[in-house]
């Protein structure tokens, strides 16, 4: 029998034989503990450790703050960055050099996702998320370590470019991991709320990022944040990548998974490896819907998190340290309200939620714009905090929803590259074709009608995709809180 930590396999001999249910597991003794007993629940459900779904929350959580992390600090940096690997008598030249090296990391998350997600489904989700962290904290320590233009000449933003491609390549196979391992490990009526906490590590890391960056710029001279300072934020992503390693490491293998295994081994047989081919053609219908659920969640995310603070200092005007004060005082709104959200998405469903979010963005984009172009700071603010409750309804329900799209057997290889794709080529592309937009038209309400797009396209693909709270995972055995857990403190 397949051994997974404290995880002990339950075996219904009626409901395998009829095919309707795979194997589960129950947690084992614990040392110096009383077992848990099972909730009444049909045999060969899953009975949830709450420790174990703590751990494995938090650790997956950590990888998505490191993540943005890096996204806070190189944005909030990138003059900074211009001036020190791509010296040019043009400071838009030095910018749109520095951005392009973060664009490139994009254009390989595709590629990540089309290794690191196959692989997650061969071998397991924990040992390819732990390798995803090594990756991405190594290239993000790296920046901090890469000489000056002024010391090495060209080889200096050769090696920046290189270090983002690593970053982005791990990338590629860590927001699915990461949805795919909480999915796994929670129980089906709470998947939402212990999902909600992954984008919570999301707004944290950036929060954090952008944060640390303020605080340096106010303390530092302007020489000194330009020759040493600017290498600190990085540097930091050291420590943090072995602690989220640690964490990782010290977590066993999701129920879901290591039933895959338990299964193969009972037929005798190594379990079978999918082509990645399949992943695609046999999955189209919920890959479509990926992509649809997908492009709202970051056309609207990367729209008022990455683009607002340019549209409010170079559209209106804005002062350029309150725009960004307002951007993180939004993020922490949203952080306020996240497991709430994805309590709800528990209780309501997840389909009502987003479909709630698609409904806000369609009908409040251009009022809310509106309210921001009035240029008062309470107008601005009331107009980003309504964009921000919004998306919420996506950051809380999307993290529970996507990973009830697939099944257990490919969900983490058809996930990442769903996911990946529409990244790459809707959420990371957003800022630079509303840019466009606004300058091809001169139409200054662009964002608000690209929002209202996005919004129609994630309405459809809501309206096609089946509800899957309080439901077990396609593939998977029904997952159950013990008692123990349903008495537990909120992750924190």
């Amino acid at each position: 029998m397949f051994r997974s930590g404290r995880l002990l396999s339950l075996q219904s001999t009626e409901r395998q034989a009829s095919g309707t249910l795979p194997s589960a597991t129950t947690p084992a003794p614990v040392q110096g503990k009383a077992p848990y007993e099972a909730p009444s629940a049909a045999p060969g459900a899953t009975v949830t450790d709450p420790a174990l779904v703590k751990r494995a929350v938090k650790a997956a959580a950590l990888g998505n703050a490191m993540e943005w992390f890096d996204f806070g600090v190189y944005s909030y940096l990138a003059v900074t960055l211009g001036k020190v690997f791509f010296p040019s008598g043009n400071p838009t030249a030095q910018l749109l050099s520095t951005f392009g090296a973060f664009a490139a990391a994009f254009l390989v998350r595709p590629l990540g996702g089309m290794v690191f997600g196959p692989l997650g489904d061969r071998v397991g989700r924990q040992k390819v998320l732990a390798l995803t962290m090594i990756m991405m904290a190594a290239g993000t320590f790296a920046i901090g370590l890469i000489p000056s233009y002024a010391t090495i000449g060209v080889a200096a933003p050769l090696l920046l470019l290189v270090a983002r491609l690593v970053q982005g390549f791990s990338t590629g196979g860590e927001y699915a991991g990461a949805t795919t391992f909480i999915a796994e490990y929670a129980p089906d009526r709470r998947r939402g709320f212990f999902g909600s906490w992954l984008e919570f590590g999301t707004l944290a890391g950036y929060i954090a990022g952008a944060g640390l960056v303020t605080l340096m710029t106010a303390l530092l001279s302007s020489d000194d944040l330009l020759s040493w300072g600017w290498r600190l934020p990085f540097l930091i992503a050291g420590p943090m990548g072995v602690i989220g390693l640690y964490l990782r490491t010290k977590l066993e293998e999701t129920p879901a998974f290591a039933a895959e295994l338990e299964k193969a081994a009972r037929q005798e047989r190594e379990r079978p490896k999918v082509p990645l081919r399949d992943m695609v053609t046999g999955q189209w219908r919920a890959l479509l819907l990926c992509t649809g659920l997908v492009l709202v969640f970051n056309v609207t995310d990367y729209m008022l998190l990455s683009y607002m603070p340019s549209y409010l200092t170079g559209e209106l005007k804005y002062d350029e340290t309150h725009g960004l004060l307002v951007v993180l005082g939004v993020m922490a709104l949203m952080m306020a309200v996240q497991p709430f959200a994805g309590a709800l998405s528990d209780r309501v469903g997840r389909r009502p939620v987003i479909a709630a979010g698609c409904a806000g963005f369609l009908l409040l984009s251009v009022p809310a714009l509106l309210l921001i172009r009035q240029g008062g700071l309470l107008a601005i603010a009331l107009g980003m905090g309504a964009l921000g409750l919004l998306l919420v309804c996506f950051t809380a329900a999307m993290p529970s929803a996507l990973p009830a799209l697939f099944p257990t057997r490919v969900r983490y290889g058809s996930l990442s590259i769903g996911f990946n794709v529409s990244v790459s080529l809707f959420g990371g592309t957003t800022p630079l074709v509303v840019t466009a937009l606004i300058g091809a038209t001169g139409n200054v309400m662009m964002p608000a009608y690209y929002m209202m797009g996005a919004a129609v396209v994630g309405g459809a693909a809501v309206w096609f995709m089946a509800e899957s709270a309080g439901r077990p995972l396609p593939g998977s055995a029904p997952a159950v809180e013990s008692h123990a857990e349903a008495r537990a403190l909120p992750v924190a």
